[in-house]
């Protein structure tokens, strides 16, 4: 965990959801001390990553829509906390070998799957890179889910579920993708 990842989760996260955003998390014990995983989380609001930083003990590397970066000091914080662009709406070969690479490297990669901020409690479409990711390099994937709305002063609760097994989905193929996207999805959205 780099220095300025650790000053921002210990200050700027912890005031954020001790005093403003009270924050439960369930199933910490769910996610990996070591090795490669990939965080899959339904994406509600822009304090979704700070509440997964908080949740988790590593340091999580996020993927995040290239527009972000365009703004220079938003650009800064985000690339000094591990973060990296993705072009949506193409597809970003470049993005997607960076994830596998910091996978290859056993570190925590963290994507919110459906692209998007999605209200509901329904289970969504999520983007094939997602899988695509997961079965190439074979990290364990951990679904989270994002309960609540996010009002001020009133609990969030963030649920971290089991790892999913997605051995059966390989190789990589559109099929396999496909039914690895529904597994993952079906996990995050479980009752």
């Amino acid at each position: 965990m780099t220095r300025f990842y650790r000053l921002v989760r210990a200050i700027v996260v912890r005031f954020i959801f001790t005093l403003l955003y009270p924050l439960k998390i369930v199933g910490k014990e769910n996610i990996p001390l070591e090795g490669a995983v990939i965080l899959c989380a339904n994406h509600i609001s822009m304090l979704d990553p700070l509440a997964l930083i908080l949740a988790c003990p590593r340091q999580i590397r996020f993927m995040a829509k290239e527009e972000l970066f365009a703004n220079k000091l938003v650009g800064w914080v985000l690339k000094n906390m591990g973060a990296f662009s993705i072009k949506r709406g193409e597809s970003d070969l470049a993005s997607v070998r960076l994830a596998l690479q910091i996978l290859k490297e056993d570190n925590v990669f963290g994507i919110f799957p459906e692209g998007h901020r999605e209200k509901g409690t329904e289970a969504k479409a999520i983007h094939s890179g997602t899988s695509m990711i997961a079965l190439r390099s074979g990290a364990v994937t951990v679904p989270v889910y994002i309960s609540g709305k996010w009002r001020l002063f009133r609990r969030t609760t963030v649920y971290i579920r089991k790892p999913v097994a997605l051995d059966e989905y390989k190789p990589a193929n559109v099929r396999n993708m496909e039914l690895a996207n529904v597994k993952i999805a079906d996990a995050i959205w479980q009752d």
